[in-house]
């Protein structure tokens, strides 16, 4: 009775009874509003501390028990994998589920799955804890996609869009101080307790915080609150089933495929650079390893004021289009990736320069992607279209793991380079097919 009892929380929340008065719908609005988006962000950030943990323990990791590049390459592109395919089938769920519980149980369990990590020596169990903390992880963004859908309307949805994306960078930016600060004091063990420990706190904040949609909370949508006028379109696709939602305006819309693909593509080169620059740095440019960190953390401060920006760009400039902005930072990847490419030795700032500019470009598309998905589909398939177009990038990021480390170890850094710059152009291309998108008109269920 009491595990029916628990499932029976993760469906989606029913609609309460409808205030009517208007200044209350206004004052609820607002406070809502703020409380969901501070919740989510909160959340997301420390979805990363148990997602990146293992990058910034590779090294003491590797010199303590033997790994090779290869082995490390491997464990990477495992979390990738699973948490590519997790993000598909989690965009599902997260549509019939309430974010509040499903978000709040994934980083619970991710919190776990670090811990016992930390606690194994094998190889095999390495793979299972992490592959387990891949699956968990991919219940983070989902339910995000579905709260800022129903929460924000397409006209402001830009730039909060964006600043939720920003969760990504100040996880990322804060990370590397807490792994560095755990692995000088007591090991690289620990560098996995800590925020195992944490996560675990913060999915019962999120349990304290989140609600679904505002009809949960008696509020009207987010379209009538805001005045908007739905489409033929969007109000024939509010007449079908979630069966046909999937498949009519996800899985048959060409453009969520673009999406994919270029995602794919965008997805190796953030990683690559997250996961393996620091690395490339000590080895090739002579840095010292916190030179080389410090380069992550730009990397990361550089993808934040890039979110933002794109965010705005979309909004005021291209009037709510993803595609134009999408193609302009992705340009700002090539010309970036290419100075990565020709640090000179032991030019420090030279190189905080390259990353901070990577990262500022490349976060641009790696956010304008999953909400361009979610726009060209419905907001009632926020989770699967988000979901759909966030497997290609996690098989993008598993491509950056084992494939670019092998790259690295027998074919050295230059070829490694060449093989980066390939995927950013073919993601260049992919998305200039996306620079003014005709929305797909679904079939009514009718």
């Amino acid at each position: 009775m009491w595990f029916q009892n628990l499932l029976s929380k993760f469906g989606n929340a029913p609609a309460a009874e409808k205030i009517t008065d208007p200044s209350k719908i206004d004052s609820e609005y607002s406070y809502w509003r703020m409380r969901t988006f501070y919740s989510m962000y909160i959340g997301y950030v420390f979805f990363y501390f148990t997602r990146k943990s293992f990058t910034f323990a590779m090294l003491p990791l590797s010199m303590e028990l033997g790994f090779t590049k290869a082995d490390l390459g491997i464990l990477g592109s495992i979390l990738y994998i699973t948490y590519g395919i997790s993000k598909f089938f989690s965009g599902i769920m997260s549509d019939r589920s309430n974010p509040r519980y499903f978000m709040a149980a994934g980083l619970i369990v991710t919190g776990f799955c670090n811990i016992f990590f930390g606690l194994s020596s094998s190889i095999l169990f390495f793979a299972i804890f992490w592959g387990l903390n891949g699956w968990f992880q991919g219940w983070g963004w989902p339910p995000c996609a579905r709260l800022l859908t129903h929460w924000y309307e397409k006209g402001e949805r830009g730039r909060w869009w964006s600043l939720w994306s920003t969760s990504h960078n100040v996880g990322g930016a804060i990370i590397p101080s807490l792994m560095a600060f755990s692995i000088s004091i007591y090991g690289w063990r620990s560098a996995m307790y800590a925020p195992g420990v944490i996560c675990i706190i913060v999915g019962f904040f999120l349990i304290n915080r989140l609600r679904d949609t505002p009809s949960s909370l008696g509020l009207p949508s987010i379209e009538e609150y805001k005045g908007a006028v739905a489409t033929e379109e969007e109000q024939a696709a509010d007449k079908l089933s979630k069966k046909q939602l999937l498949l009519d305006v996800v899985l048959r819309n060409k453009y969520i495929w673009i999406l994919g693909f270029a995602y794919f593509f965008i997805s190796v080169v953030r990683t690559v650079a997250n996961d393996w620059i620091h690395i490339y740095l000590v080895e090739m440019k002579g840095f010292k390893m916190a030179a080389a960190v410090t380069c992550v953390t730009l990397f990361e401060v550089g993808g934040f004021l890039g979110t933002l920006a794109a965010g705005l760009l979309s909004d005021k400039l291209f009037e709510g289009r993803r595609g134009p902005a999408n193609v302009i930072f992705t340009l700002g990847v090539f010309i970036s990736s290419l100075g990565l490419w020709y640090i000179p030795v032991s030019a420090v700032f030279f190189a905080h320069m390259m990353m901070f500019s990577v990262g500022f470009f490349v976060f641009g598309p790696y956010m304008l992607i999953g909400m361009a998905a979610a726009e060209l589909s419905h907001k009632k398939a926020a989770g699967a279209a988000t979901g759909f177009v966030g497997w290609f990038a996690y098989i993008g990021a598993a491509s950056a793991g084992y494939p670019f480390g092998k790259i690295a170890e027998d074919y050295g850094w230059n070829t490694f380079f060449v093989v980066l710059a390939v995927c950013v152009l073919l993601a260049f291309a992919l998305l200039s097919l996306t620079w003014v998108p005709k929305r797909k008109k679904v079939i009514s269920a009718e």
